[in-house]
């Protein structure tokens, strides 16, 4: 017989996690969880956390070789030391045994790789798992490009990356999107020769246009190459002795020692038997609705491997959906007020419409800017790189969408989701109070010249 529960959750990551608490919290339900790779999720243990370590540390290493002889800092010439950095970065993190000590704690864990055996029931090695309720929370994992020769040219993406103990000499980024911009500013300022190729028509793609060229802007004032090549990108792989030629489709041939790939992600899904339950899926991810139901009745899919935003939030957000879906009653998805960051140095926060999407969805578009060069508190800082972007209705004044390229952009941006919520004017915004000097002032000046028709 199977062992029999009221929730069972594939996967042990931010989704898993928080719909599970969810579930036992609020309804005290009886739920297994299972998992086959890694225990805690991708999230605390080889992405969002370490690689906010590794960015910390590369923004110290930059400020200090580059800034502390101008302070009066005397200091001698900093080298990174990358197997002290990843002791580091380990130490800061939970080991696999303490994740399951705490999840066994809380669920029934059940190690291993799950797959349907029917609508409410699944297999996990010999164990079968029976529930009225199934949460599908797999995650997913980095997209292997078709670049021919791409077999031979021992690619890491974010998951190697962080367990290197050495620098990469030279280093192609393949993808411009958070994961690609973060590691390639990261190597680039521990000692690497980087160069990124995007094939879409800007980096940040989903970014409003203006903030993206300003991040690429800073990118290059540090030395890293940024190629554009919008529907192109590399079209070979070859291995010349210890080097790596790329042929990119424009006809140029880069020549580097490392290939990182960051160019989209795929969903968890191959082993659990989708097809033998009828779910509609894609590599991409598994179709769900609003309330995260898949086209089968009795299970549910929230985080990577869910169509959707793929951000650590909106998989705990969509979890928790579910669970309401689940146990009593339900709430419709919403990503029109998504705060999103990328954790480059200047950072890149957006909240709300790009200028490009508020004038597709019809508004009756105005924008103000300001630059981060004339905001005080950038005086002390490394770069003048950045700006301050409100995009609002020309008749109603709503803001539609906010755009900082700072440092701490994604402290302003968050802070501004319920502000949109509740419909704030770009008005409002000029007028309020604020805090001197601070990053956030430049969001005021911005908004402030939308008082006057006369543009500073």
């Amino acid at each position: 017989m199977p062992e029999q529960f009221d929730l069972i959750v594939l996967g042990a990551g931010s989704a898993a996690r928080d719909g599970a608490a969810k579930a036992k919290r609020e309804h005290g339900a009886n739920v297994a969880m299972v998992e086959r790779e890694r225990w805690g999720g991708s999230c605390p243990n080889v992405a969002c956390r370490p690689t906010k370590a590794y960015l910390t540390a590369a923004e110290l290493f930059h400020d200090i070789s580059t800034q502390a002889e101008r302070r009066g800092i005397d200091v001698s010439r900093p080298a990174i030391d990358m197997r002290r950095l990843r002791a580091w970065k380990d130490s800061i993190r939970r080991d696999q045994e303490s994740w399951r000590e705490l999840l066994s704690s809380m669920y029934t864990t059940v190690p291993g790789e799950a797959s349907f055996v029917d609508e409410q029931t699944v297999r996990v090695g010999d164990r079968t798992l029976s529930a009225e309720r199934i949460l599908i929370a797999t995650g997913g994992r980095t997209a292997v490009p078709p670049i021919p020769g791409i077999e031979d040219v021992g690619w890491i993406d974010h998951v190697g990356a962080l367990d290197l103990d050495r620098v990469p000499e030279s280093l192609l980024v393949i993808g411009a999107g958070p994961v690609g911009l973060e590691f390639a500013q990261i190597f680039a300022r521990f000692g690497s020769r980087v160069t990124i190729v995007c094939n879409r028509p800007q980096i940040a793609a989903r970014a409003d246009a203006e903030a993206a060229n300003e991040l690429q802007a800073a990118f290059e004032d540090e030395g890293i190459e940024v190629i554009i090549l919008a529907d192109g990108g590399v079209e070979r792989f070859r291995r010349n002795g210890g080097a790596i030629e790329a042929t990119l489709s424009d006809g140029r041939t880069i020549e580097i020692t490392d290939v990182l790939l960051a160019a989209g992600r795929v969903a968890n899904i191959e082993a659990l038997g989708l097809d033998r339950i009828g779910a509609d899926a894609s590599p991409q991810g598994i179709t769900v609705d609003p309330h995260q139901r898949t086209t089968v009745d009795g299970v549910w899919a929230a985080g990577d491997c869910a169509l959707g935003p793929m951000f650590t939030p909106t998989a705990q957000y969509q979890a928790r959906i579910a669970i309401d879906d689940m146990f009593d009653g339900s709430r419709n998805s919403d990503y029109s007020i998504l705060p999103t960051a990328i954790f480059t140095d200047p950072e890149l926060g957006s909240v709300g419409l790009t200028e490009h999407e508020a004038r597709a969805n019809g508004y009756d578009v105005d924008v103000v800017k300001h630059p981060l060069a004339s905001v005080t508190r950038a005086q002390f800082s490394t770069s003048r790189r950045g700006l301050f972007k409100i995009v609002f209705d020309r008749v109603t004044r709503k803001v539609l969408g906010v755009h900082v390229v700072s440092r701490g952009a994604s402290d302003i941006v968050g802070s501004l989701a319920l502000a949109l919520k509740l419909d704030v004017t770009v008005d409002d915004m000029a007028l309020v109070h604020h805090v001197y000097p601070s990053y956030s002032e430049g969001l005021k000046a911005a908004a402030e010249q939308a008082l006057t028709p006369v543009r500073v």
